[in-house]
């Protein structure tokens, strides 16, 4: 037997230029664009890792304070006012993800709620913080949306591979956390099932219409790695 593993690639950024529309992160998304090769360079943080967290955390509210004081970040040894600079960047670059923000955080403060147009909704509260200060879930209000959207993402696909495999006992769906699937298929099978993984990623956005009735105008794509056991994956290309 042999352990099958895919990794949706940017799914919290996918999920994020989705929701938020927003031009250039379509564009990168569409052209396979490294994205935080020249995120590193041109909000002048020190490499490739630090540009990837740093983009990750920023769709979820992440604050200039917050990496300031962020131990996985200190070895930038940038101050408050220089992230404030890279987080001014950010959204000098990618302007639809700062409106949509703006967007979404109108709306949570004004009805108490927010929805997604696969139909999640939640709602929000005001709330009394340690400082005794009323405020509003600022930072929840921004990461409810893509996580929302990433489940809806990520039940498609599942879905539509269990029902591609199904008919065959010996492949076997095992796992499921946040972008990642796992199989455990016979290695005279592992070829076969990663073509059919290819082709349900592939056919993500036409069957997400077919369920929510709405386009979704971006390609998911996967990262599959192959292996006996965790300790010996190989990543297909």
């Amino acid at each position: 037997m042999a352990l099958i593993n895919v990794d949706v690639k940017y799914l919290d950024w996918l999920a994020a230029v989705y929701l938020s529309q927003d031009k250039v992160g379509i564009q990168e998304i569409r052209d396979g664009f490294d994205l935080h090769h020249d995120n590193y360079r041109k909000f002048g943080l020190p490499n490739r890792l630090i540009a990837k967290k740093f983009l990750f955390r920023i769709i979820f509210g992440g604050s200039a304070f917050s990496f300031a004081k962020d131990i996985e970040f200190r070895g930038c040894k940038l101050s408050i006012n220089q992230w404030e600079n890279v987080i001014e960047k950010f959204y000098m670059k990618y302007n639809g993800i700062r409106e949509y923000h703006k967007k979404i955080i109108d709306i949570a403060t004004t009805t108490g709620t927010l929805s997604i147009p696969t139909g999640r909704c939640w709602t929000f509260q005001i709330y009394r913080n340690k400082r005794g200060d009323l405020e509003w879930p600022i930072t929840t209000i921004k990461n409810y949306p893509v996580q929302g959207l990433e489940a809806d993402l990520m039940m498609v696909a599942r879905v539509s591979l269990y029902n591609r495999i199904k008919h065959d006992p010996s492949i076997l769906l095992i796992n499921s956390v946040h972008d990642s699937i796992v199989l455990d298929v016979p290695q005279d099978k592992v070829e076969w099932t990663i073509n059919i993984i290819k082709k349900v990623f592939e056919d993500v956005p036409s069957n997400f219409k077919k369920l929510f009735k709405i386009e979704f105008n971006l390609p998911f794509r996967g990262e599959i790695s192959v292996g006996n056991d965790w300790g010996n994956m190989e990543e297909i290309t």
